[in-house]
């Protein structure tokens, strides 16, 4: 796992944008896993940019969002499909159709979420996976104790979550009490996860992420087990890692130049 400590969120946002323009450049037809709330504001926001400015496009790109509420409708002011394409789609050239959200409506849950994961798998996987976390450890809808390998399925959110989420709705009663989410094993599944935090209501969430025991009742730590996952904190957030040091110390001998390394060991 690396860990990236950041000054601010808007440096961490623009870092973890940088490793998508990168993505889109070299693969246009890759598969993004994208992520709501307010945490990716300011990556998406840089991806508009990179694309009226710098062309970065957007036509072949396939999207995947982690979760939706259940039941909302897509026109809900707080549906995560209108959440993407105010933040996003609407200001890119990705081809709507290649833009997917789990049914918020879907009649036959069980089917919509099956069917959610064949359409990842239909379009080879997901290349790089956006994450946020929330204050319990969850990532997606993956609330304490959901299975650590698990694929797309209906949650029940928390208490936590719910008060957590209700300055977005009219108060805690009008948040729906479940979502469609990507089970762990799907995130899992991904090529590259990249996680966003920021803020000191999230320090304990990621010092168990990263420093803690793999457990389901911090689902977020079960990307330990992923082979490229890239944690990109800012200062407060980064608040209670106990070996900050020594990641940092990574980062900077990651920045040396490349000349006369072999398999990373000095020659």
């Amino acid at each position: 796992m690396e860990v990236i400590v950041q000054p601010d969120a808007q440096a961490m946002c623009l870092l973890a944008a940088q490793f998508i323009v990168e993505l889109v450049r070299r693969k246009p037809h890759c598969v993004l896993g994208l992520a709501t709330g307010s945490t990716p504001i300011p990556l998406y926001n840089e991806l508009i940019r990179q694309h009226c400015e710098a062309g970065l496009d957007f036509y072949g790109v396939t999207t995947f969002n982690l979760d939706e509420y259940y039941p909302i409708a897509p026109t809900h002011p707080q549906s995560y499909r209108r959440f993407m394409n105010e933040r996003l789609f609407d200001h890119v050239n990705i081809r709507r159709e290649r833009t997917h959200v789990p049914d918020g409506l879907a009649s036959e849950v069980a089917a919509e979420c099956a069917n959610y994961e064949a359409r990842i798998k239909e379009a080879g996987g997901l290349d790089l996976q956006v994450l946020g976390v929330g204050t319990n450890g969850h990532i997606g809808f993956n609330e304490p104790g959901a299975s650590l390998c698990g694929p797309t399925h209906l949650a029940v959110l928390t208490e936590r979550t719910i008060h957590n989420n209700a300055r977005f709705f009219d108060g805690a009663e009008a948040v729906p009490k479940l979502a469609l989410t990507m089970g762990i094993g799907t995130i899992l599944a991904s090529r590259h996860c990249v996680l966003l935090a920021n803020g000191k209501h999230k320090r304990d969430a990621i010092a168990l992420l990263v420093e803690g025991p793999l457990t389901a009742q911090c689902p977020a730590s079960a990307l330990q087990l992923h082979p490229r996952a890239t944690v990109i904190v800012e200062e407060d957030a980064a608040g209670k890692l106990t070996r900050r040091e020594y990641y940092d110390h990574v980062q900077q001998m990651l920045a040396r130049p490349k000349e006369g390394w072999r398999n990373g060991v000095k020659r």
